[in-house]
């Protein structure tokens, strides 16, 4: 189980609606607090598009094929594609979605559900540049792109939660082991939800992938959230900190930018991973070994290169992860 508090339940059928302010899904990030204390194991999987989902995907189910399993770590961490993925990993439906995933043009509900068609509105199109173009995790910059996903013309917060049900083909959390991040899209606060969180799985990804200007934020309880990326973090080790070893997955080390992007600073990623490993938390992190086009995220078109990308690179790596894990 967690080490995390479980966070009060926002159900329905509670009397009078909790407020944003004490239903204890903020958790500030902080990798002094030793989240990840007492846990043997721990897995995050980080942001990055439609085409991160996909390399993911290939790099998880080539790895179990070659007999390495990253599902049933004693927490596992979801950011935005990472939260797609490590809902489907937990319970057990990665080689669905992979054979999805290779279809992914003859499949409607995977393109909707992670790569909106159409032209964008003016409103939508301020809130992802804003987005796109901001330096670093400054909370007023994050509030500002948190009011500006509010304000965005996008389909309606019920239509990425449909589809993204489709998508998980889980009706409820998996396992109390999975833990998704988002951003409260007023206050900018990074929140985290699990099993004990009163907030459906659907939901709680939904508001993880709600990518500013491209998906509306998702009601979780009485907040509006966005994606979980949208924090300086696309992994959010401090929620691992101080467990024994960790794998993370993430679209980059960040090494040799010099300008920030999507709220992550030149040099953020390195320090976070460093800072984890001052916990005393063995890390093994493993990224795309290939070029990533940051412009193409978003771009099914692109899903066939990211699958082979991941399956080479999964053959390559299974050996090395086996040892870690053993």
């Amino acid at each position: 189980m967690s080490n995390l508090s479980p966070v009060a339940s926002t159900s329905s059928s509670a009397a009078t609606p909790i407020s944003a302010a004490t239903d204890g899904f903020a958790q500030p990030i902080d990798m002094a607090a030793g989240c990840g204390d007492g846990l043997r194991t721990g897995v995050s999987l980080g942001g990055g598009g439609v085409w991160f989902v996909a390399w993911q995907v290939a790099y998880l189910h080539e790895l179990n094929e070659r007999g390495v399993d990253l599902a049933g770590a004693d927490r596992v961490i979801g950011t935005s594609a990472g939260s797609v993925v490590a809902s489907v990993l937990e319970a057990g439906n990665l080689s669905r979605l992979h054979t999805e995933m290779k279809l992914m043009s003859r499949v409607p509900k995977i393109v909707s559900a992670l790569a909106p068609a159409g032209d964008l509105s003016p409103s939508q199109l301020r809130a992802l540049d804003m987005f796109g173009s901001a330096p670093d995790a400054d909370p007023e910059r994050v509030r500002r792109i948190g009011h500006a996903a509010l304000a965005a013309d996008t389909p309606a917060p019920s239509v990425m939660a449909r589809n993204v049900a489709l998508l998980l083909a889980s009706r409820g959390w998996p396992s109390p082991t999975l833990h998704v991040t988002c951003v409260d899209a007023f206050t900018g606060e990074r929140c985290v939800l699990n099993a004990f969180s009163g907030v459906p799985l659907r939901r709680a990804v939904a508001a993880s992938s709600a990518v500013p200007g491209l998906f509306a934020p998702q009601p979780i309880g009485a907040r509006k959230c966005m994606d979980g990326g949208v924090s300086g973090s696309g992994t959010h080790l401090d929620l691992l900190g101080g467990a024994r070893r960790a794998v993370v997955v993430s679209l980059t080390d960040g090494a040799g930018v010099e300008q920030g992007r999507m709220t992550v600073a030149p040099g953020s990623i390195e320090r976070e991973v460093e800072e984890l490993r001052g916990t005393g938390t063995e890390v093994l992190f493993r990224m795309p070994a290939g070029p990533v086009d940051l412009e193409r995220l978003m771009d099914p078109t692109a899903v066939p290169g990211a699958i082979e990308l991941g399956r080479t690179q999964a053959a390559d790596d299974a050996a090395e992860l086996r040892k870690f894990l053993s």
